[in-house]
């Protein structure tokens, strides 16, 4: 569901149950139809956007949503069979799900600019085994990632000795 319509829809069924109120208890005034129609659009229309300016969102913003401030130890995850398609938006929310997310890196390919399919999620260090073992093998967006902890990068003199 949409968050901007996820906000509004208590705000619109409270409007559509006092209008319907107020017409079912008033006397008849044998208006035409249309007029019934022009009062409600009337008051979903301009009734509606004041009571969400003036009330706020009835939902609260979700993890996805709050800014991620965390100063503890942190581990850093490697994802691999990731879709193409998948942004680093998609990839934070699912983790946060889990626990403490501080940075995605989704790896890009030089020269053409598309996804290569993997990349990094730096994580609280106490949400990472966690993270681990619900998150490897688990199917996203059609696709089953491969979640673990990430190696630290060799350098190629170390490799050549």
């Amino acid at each position: 569901m949409l968050p901007t319509l996820r906000s509004s829809l208590p705000y619109s069924m409270a409007v559509a149950v006092a209008a319907f109120a107020l017409f079912y208890f008033l006397p008849d005034f044998n208006w035409p139809q249309q007029v019934y129609v022009v009062i409600g659009v009337l008051l979903c229309g301009i009734l509606m956007p004041v009571l969400l300016d003036v009330k706020g969102p009835a939902v609260p913003p979700s993890s996805a949503e709050l800014a991620v401030d965390y100063n503890g130890d942190t581990a850093t995850l490697y994802v691999g069979n990731l879709p193409y398609r998948a942004n680093e938006d998609a990839v934070k929310e699912l983790f946060q799900r889990f626990g403490v997310v501080i940075n995605v890196r989704l790896m890009k390919d030089r020269q053409t600019g598309r996804r290569r399919g993997f990349g990094f999620v730096e994580v609280a260090a106490k949400d990472s085994a966690k993270m681990i073992n619900k998150l490897n093998d688990f199917e996203f967006q059609e696709r089953t990632l491969k979640v673990r902890e990430a190696k630290e990068r060799q350098d190629d003199d170390n490799q050549s000795e």
